[in-house]
């Protein structure tokens, strides 16, 4: 069984960036379709970038050209580099993975495994 820890989050001003690490367990990261996700306070969760198994990317509108995901298969890692921080990405940010899903941002939040998030505050 897939197990994900969270790591790399905190506090930052308009336009700061932040590296998010994810490392995996149970699992080959070749063999999965992993991701982020957010939850804002109030608000349902939010799907942001995925990485398929081949390392085909997607992103949420709202990040896109400002947020990358990548993954280290022999390290067993995902992260996700955010850049030109906005207040309103001030969110808990989730990792997830899962074999059996077609893998794009906005499905990530359905995926079965994530970790237990992180917390990333973005303050003007």
């Amino acid at each position: 069984q897939e197990q994900l820890v969270e790591s790399g989050g905190g506090s930052v001003q308009v336009g700061g960036s932040l590296k998010l690490s994810c490392v995996v367990s149970g699992t080959a990261l070749n063999k999965v379709c992993l991701g982020w996700f957010d939850q804002a306070p109030g608000n349902e969760r939010e799907g942001v970038a995925s990485i398929g198994r081949y390392g085909d990317e997607t992103y949420a509108d709202s990040v896109n050209g400002r947020f990358t995901i990548s993954k280290d298969n022999d390290k067993k890692i995902l992260y996700l580099e955010m850049n030109k921080l906005i207040p309103e990405d001030t969110a808990i940010y989730y990792c997830a993975a899962d074999p059996g899903f077609l893998c794009y941002d906005q499905n990530i939040p359905n995926l079965n495994y994530r970790g237990q998030g992180t917390q990333v505050t973005v303050s003007s």
